[in-house]
């Protein structure tokens, strides 16, 4: 979908401006150098915009607008698609004219984007895992315990020495955001180790295979269901145990279904993500990375939302974990992610990325003496 030149946009002005550099570049026939400015992070945001310009062909068109869907669970009033639309003023910036479009249901919202319907998608870590394994395996089970390594990792995600990892087969990965810890919910104080889950019900969802597997393999039973349905089937008593955002407590009404004797495991599954999932035939990588780069530099505004969401649970449903329990768990989940490795629904690659960045944070963790990521 080509740009045309707008001499009203500001981007068309800096190309102007830089017309001598990319002139003396182009001369050269060398592609391989637009591309290196394209990437050279430290290179003005106008250098390296005027040759991605000069390197893909793209021009600013105002009668151009990209189809960006966003998938949230309460449409248009929804927390995510307004966090996505305080997104759209930066990435606008990049010349590129955006209708942010919501979505109540990710897989439909999934299907269009394969249609072409949809340009670009913003979805949940684990769905993005079926259009690049590498930065879906960010949401793998204990991946990351605290935010601050989801933190480095989406600073590396964001790096243009990670640009050829962005793209698998005709989609192109444009931003990660941070969605916050995950936990396990339960109805029941009293289901607070792993051998007390046995025989309870537990969701899982629809599209991924995994989940059931890990389920069983702890003497649970696997409810399945979409990601829409399941926080009401937790909230009505059909199923025992949820894992869900921290942050859904109130917008899902959790507490429904942990009233009265509920709790929540005081221990995160991981830390998630959202995913904008682009077409490459409409958005090359030279173009995304600069809207990676944007992602990343509103993390924080990202995250202080998810947080005042997360601070809403009151301290009352806390279930602590015995620190030998703690453990226990993470050797069950690293028992999990090398499964699933080995199985290839996890990318080796971002396992041992994960484990380096766990090892940064707490050298003295058992996995970091004895590697197997």
């Amino acid at each position: 979908m080509p740009f045309r030149h707008s001499p009203g946009t500001g981007l068309y002005r800096a190309a102007l401006l830089l017309f001598s550099v990319l002139f003396s570049l182009a001369s050269h026939g060398s592609d391989d150098a637009l591309r290196a400015q394209v990437y050279d992070q430290s290179q003005p945001l106008d250098v390296r915009i005027a040759a991605m310009q000069a390197l893909t062909g793209l021009e600013p068109d105002p009668d151009q607008v990209y189809r960006v869907c966003i998938w949230d669970i309460f449409g248009r009033s929804g927390p995510i698609f307004n966090a996505a639309q305080a997104q759209r003023v930066k990435i606008m910036q990049y010349g590129i004219n955006v209708e942010m479009v919501p979505y109540t249901s990710e897989s439909i919202m999934v299907e269009e984007l394969k249609s072409g319907t949809c340009d670009a998608a913003l979805m949940s870590g684990l769905r993005a895992r079926l259009f690049n394994q590498y930065t879906g395996t960010l949401d793998s089970i204990g991946g990351f315990p605290e935010r601050s390594q989801m933190r480095l990792a989406l600073q590396l995600m964001a790096d243009s020495r990670s640009a050829e990892r962005m793209v698998s087969g005709d989609y192109v990965v444009m931003g990660i955001a941070p969605g916050g810890a995950a936990h396990v919910f339960v109805n029941d104080r009293s289901i607070n180790t792993l051998a007390k889950a046995s025989g309870k019900r537990v969701v899982v969802l629809d599209y991924d295979p995994t989940q059931a597997k890990m389920i069983a393999g702890v003497g649970a039973t696997p409810v399945v269901a979409d990601i829409v349905n399941a926080p009401n089937m937790f909230n009505t008593g059909v199923v025992d145990v949820l894992a869900a955002p921290l942050a859904g407590y109130e917008v899902l009404e959790l507490y429904k279904g942990l009233a009265p004797d509920g709790g929540i495991i005081d221990l995160p599954l991981t830390h998630i993500t959202m995913q904008l999932i682009g077409r490459r035939e409409v958005v090359p990588n030279e173009l995304a990375q600069f809207v990676r780069e944007a992602f990343y530099q509103g993390f924080d505004e990202i995250i202080s939302r998810v947080a005042a969401e997360e601070e809403k649970v009151p301290e009352q449903w806390w279930i602590p974990i015995p620190e030998n329990d703690r453990v226990e768990y993470e050797r069950m989940m690293q028992q999990a992610r090398l499964q699933l490795r080995d199985e290839g629904y996890y990318n080796a690659d971002m396992l041992s990325l994960q484990r380096k960045i766990r090892c940064r944070t707490d050298s003295t963790r058992e996995e970091c003496t004895n590697p197997v990521e």
